[in-house]
């Protein structure tokens, strides 16, 4: 397109039409912006991910303890790491426990305990404990280092762009037929290059939609300034004109479907005690202070089903600690020293000497989490039972999932979580278990995103972490939903701002007015471009002489493409299934009204030249009125799918339709910049469009059904 425009920019200036030059030059310079736009949110993504690599660390060097920024770290360094730090590198710990959050990076909601030789991503944060650790890789060696990788390697073609090429190619080709066989006819009758290369001039501006990307663009500015006001933001204006085709939703689970928050879900007491006793007794073993994510669900569960805490006195208290698995307090409560302990129902089932680990299997493979609680006097301990822990689904997840599925839109769960964690809310949610793709780390939904587009599916993908940037960053629509991390918005196309994700249905509608709006603008184009086309050259061939010239050209240009743009703010009915560009429908049936538009026009030349006897240029002046009356009328004529009279076109449509028409006419009227036309010439000529543009809709209705084009389904 570039290419396309800044040649027809060169041979303007050669000629000396330099109002023409710079209106085509704007043009160049709009889509220049954009583009740039676009390129600076990729590199958004990853100067993201290195300002969330710019950590300090606390590492031993030359015996002593130093802070220094995680760039200075090398393999082999020991670093210390406590509560509340970002992991500053992949690291493997040497003594001590902790507890990490490492949700943003796997997916995984529930924190993982961690003792010596384990791992510790970069980028995960500490929950709780404290320990040493040696630096094992750095930089993009790490986990999260590869993830930045392929974020910068992402991309996503957007559908628009590949529309663009493929109707510019076929524009440009019917020019360069017509334009070798005026060449051809041209050198036989030994015309003049001064008055050749003028009208070559005429095909390429004529066949360059030069209106096209700028009005696809002020489509899905409003489409996007609309989704702001429910709470949508759209980083990539492509994306939204791509949720129209998205016929695949890659969801992760975490922060997205879930809350990615941990709800006490189920009471089992061991008798002879109850479920009041047997929260009590886990209200008494918690420490809100310790932020821990159990022991916040355990006060909070207890808090909504009104226990009432016992009354004690801490003796003694020791976290947990990974070696052993479990927690323990000793509590003075009137009587002989109480012990509660809590955590692994293994853990906790051997110190008791019964099995606990069977029964917590069977919750666990619901979803949830599963921790004992044993209590007793002096060296012995007996259950008191088990409490199950779930981060629970939005509350309207499944909704929108459902209302997705009745939008065409398949639904998958990606997930970094395990196979019957994911399944279980999975089943919640009505997503069926062969959507499930549990265990996945970011490559693999980098991977997965790019296999089904590979198989032709336009995907969307939502996520929160920075394991889900290369996907949202590859997706063709991505989607940072509310609270999602600086990376993954700045990978994305799409941002939620409010919680949950009725946002995605509003993506999804919005683009699919878009799509409908724009399929109207493309479908006109393409009309108007093979019957001016077309016009101008066999005209040339069979009458020897010029039916228009080049500034009626340019006048066409500004009274039919830049009135066409009001067509992104038409009233327009969405699908009900996913949308797909289908260009050769699309020009069949472009060329069939183009081919009956064309009858008209040559019966107008004829009509003007044998029977009211016009001089060329009063004749190319009526050529250019019935030219500019038949596009407007295109337009009216496929913008329904139905019969015309079906709809209502918006005021902005019909207002400056109305406006280009009359002002055109005013100016054939008055013989400003146009050899003059009567009056009632051109109301004659009006009617007479009209009147067969009335004849016409029947046509086109017939060629739609044929092709499918704008099917609502």
């Amino acid at each position: 397109m570039p290419w396309l425009l800044e040649t027809s920019i060169a041979l303007e200036l050669l000629l000396g039409r330099r109002t023409q030059a710079a209106i085509v030059a704007l043009l160049l310079v709009v889509n220049g912006v954009i583009g740039f736009v676009e390129e600076r949110r990729a590199r958004d993504a990853l100067a993201a991910l290195r300002q969330r690599l710019a950590l300090k660390a606390r590492a031993l060097r030359d015996g002593e303890w130093r802070a220094l920024a995680a760039e200075e770290l090398v393999p082999g360094d020991v670093v210390r790491v406590r509560m509340g730090d970002i992991a500053p590198a992949d690291l493997r710990l040497l003594d001590g426990g902790v507890q990490l959050d490492q949700s943003a990076l796997t997916g995984e909601s529930l924190a993982v305990d961690a003792g010596a030789g384990a791992t510790a991503w970069a980028g995960s944060i500490v929950r709780r404990g404290e320990a040493d650790a040696e630096v094992t890789a750095i930089g993009a060696a790490t986990w999260f280092g590869r993830t930045a990788a392929l974020v910068r390697e992402a991309r996503a073609t957007g559908h628009i762009e590949r529309l663009v090429v493929r109707v510019v190619r076929a524009l440009v080709a019917v020019d360069a037929a017509l334009a070798a066989l005026v060449v051809a006819y041209a050198l036989v009758e030994k015309t003049a290059a001064a008055e050749l290369v003028p009208f070559v001039l005429m095909l390429l501006v004529a066949s360059v939609p030069v209106a096209l990307p700028a009005t696809f663009t002020l489509a899905t500015a409003l489409a996007a300034h609309e989704l702001a006001k429910r709470g949508v933001l759209v980083a990539r204006l492509s994306s939204i004109e791509a949720a129209a085709a998205m016929d695949v939703l890659c969801s992760d689970k975490t922060g997205t479907i879930t809350r990615n928050a941990l709800a006490l879900k189920t009471v089992e007491p061991a008798p002879p005690h109850d479920a009041e006793r047997l929260l009590q007794f886990a209200i008494a073993a918690s420490d809100r202070a310790t932020q821990d994510p159990i022991d916040l669900a355990i006060l909070d569960g207890a808090r909504e089903r009104s226990i009432a805490p016992m009354v004690f006195r801490l003796v003694e208290s020791t976290p947990f600690d990974p070696a052993t698995r479990r927690s323990e307090v000793v509590l003075a409560a009137g009587g002989a020293p109480l012990r509660i302990v809590k955590g692994a129902p293994k853990a906790i089932g051997e110190a008791c000497g019964v099995d606990l680990a069977t029964r917590a299997e069977a919750l666990a493979a619901t979803g949830e989490r599963v921790i004992a609680v044993a209590a007793g006097e002096g060296g012995s301990l007996a259950p008191v039972g088990l409490l199950g822990f779930a981060d629970p689904p939005r509350d309207d997840a499944a909704s929108t999932i459902r209302a997705l599925g009745d939008a065409g839109v398949r639904v998958l769960m990606v997930t970094g979580d395990g196979a019957a964690t994911a399944r279980a809310v999975a089943a919640q949610v009505g997503i069926d278990a062969r959507d499930v793709f549990a265990g996945v780390f970011p490559e693999g939904k980098f991977a997965l995103v790019k296999t089904l587009q590979s198989e032709g599916r336009v995907v969307g993908m939502t996520g929160d972490g920075v394991n889900d940037a290369p996907a949202l960053k590859q997706a063709d629509v991505g989607i940072a939903v509310e609270g999602a991390t600086d990376v993954a918005r700045a990978a994305a196309g799409v941002v939620l701002t409010e919680a949950g994700l009725p946002g995605i249905l509003a993506a999804v509608e919005t683009g699919r007015r878009v799509f409908q709006r724009m399929l109207t603008y493309t479908l006109n184009k393409v009309v108007k471009t093979f019957h001016v086309a077309l016009f101008l050259g066999l005209g040339y061939l069979l009458f020897g002489c010029f039916v228009t010239t080049p500034r009626h050209v340019v006048l066409l240009l500004l009274t039919n493409d830049f009135a066409t743009m009001s067509l992104s703010r038409d009233r327009v009915t969405p699908s009900t299934r996913p949308d797909r560009w289908d260009v050769r429908a699309l020009s069949l049936s472009a060329f069939a009204l183009a081919a009956a538009w064309l009858v008209f026009s040559f019966a107008v030349f004829l009509v003007g030249r044998d029977w009211l006897r016009l001089d060329l240029p009063s004749l190319q002046t009526l050529n250019l009125l019935g030219l500019a009356m038949s596009g407007h009328a295109t337009i009216y004529l496929v913008r329904e799918r139905r019969r015309f009279w079906r709809s209502r076109p918006s005021g902005w449509l019909t207002a400056a339709s109305l406006a280009a028409v009359a002002a055109l006419a005013a100016l054939a009227w008055r013989g400003i910049l146009l050899a003059p036309v009567r009056p009632s010439l051109i109301g004659a000529l009006a009617v007479a469009v009209a009147a067969f543009a009335l004849a016409l809709d029947q046509l086109k209705v017939l060629l739609f059904r044929l092709t499918g084009i704008g099917k609502l389904r």
